[in-house]
């Protein structure tokens, strides 16, 4: 008898053992990922229009875990302060532990040890045709204690940050351990990463790295992939098998 219907069996064999295989490869990237994120990232809803238009009111964010020792100028933080309030809440840091942190300049930007710092991610209200608004509506002054942060808002003509606790004994600013996560992306609705503002990087210490959520990310959809060809691709090797099979067998 021919060798026809034993090779048909060894390609449909070796079908099923790949496709067994993307499956399981799949389901292991899928769920890894989708575990690892679980771990290092916690969902937060945004309560206020303090942070517009970088998140906004209603906005669902994922925000990594981190503490106190990770948090780096630029950083937008999700940090609790019974000072400031009971609830979470979420502002840039622009300044650190012995930073003077100023504003405005003549260009009516903020400064940080005196290095003026662009901002590009701020809601800067109206102004005169031809003029940028200033990075503050009030002008203030700040020297931010060692083991403390300076928080702003992104909307400076409301939120209520440091400007507004400057009286207080920490000259507006909150410990570094009040901090509980760093805002990587907007989940809901997805408006994507939320970048590190290189306009910080020139200063000591730069930014923070960018957190792993790409990668994990990455990591989901390469197993739903994975696990859709697999899925499929079973049953199309079997079907074309059976088309090349002869119509009847040799003797």
């Amino acid at each position: 008898m021919s060798g026809t219907g034993s090779k048909d069996d060894g390609r449909g064999r070796l079908g099923a053992m790949v496709s067994g295989l993307a499956v399981a490869v799949g389901c292991v990237l899928f769920l890894g990922g989708f575990v690892w994120a679980a771990v290092v990232y916690q969902p937060y809803t945004v309560p206020t229009d303090s942070m517009s238009p970088t998140v906004k009111p209603g906005d669902r964010v994922l925000a990594e875990r981190i503490d106190g020792a990770d948090v780096r100028r630029g950083d937008v933080v999700v940090f609790t302060d019974q000072v400031w309030g009971a609830t979470p809440m979420v502002k840039r840091v622009v300044g650190i532990g012995g930073d003077k942190v100023a504003c405005c300049d003549g260009d009516g930007r903020l400064t940080v040890n005196g290095t003026p710092v662009d901002e590009p991610y701020l809601a800067r209200g109206t102004a005169a045709p031809g003029e940028k608004a200033p990075a503050s509506p009030q002008d203030f002054s700040a020297t931010v204690p060692e083991g403390q942060i300076f928080l702003l808002g992104d909307e400076r003509a409301t939120s209520l940050d440091s400007r507004v606790h400057l009286q207080d004994g920490g000259q507006g600013s909150v410990p570094l351990s009040a901090v509980r996560a760093r805002v990587d992306a907007v989940a809901w609705p997805m408006n994507g990463m939320i970048d590190r503002p290189s306009s910080f990087a020139e200063l000591p210490g730069g930014v923070s790295a960018a957190g792993p959520l790409r990668f994990q990310l990455g990591a989901i959809v390469a197993g739903v992939v994975l696990i859709l060809a697999g899925a499929v691709y079973g049953p199309v090797a079997a079907r074309l098998a059976r088309r090349r099979a002869p119509a009847g067998v040799a003797r």
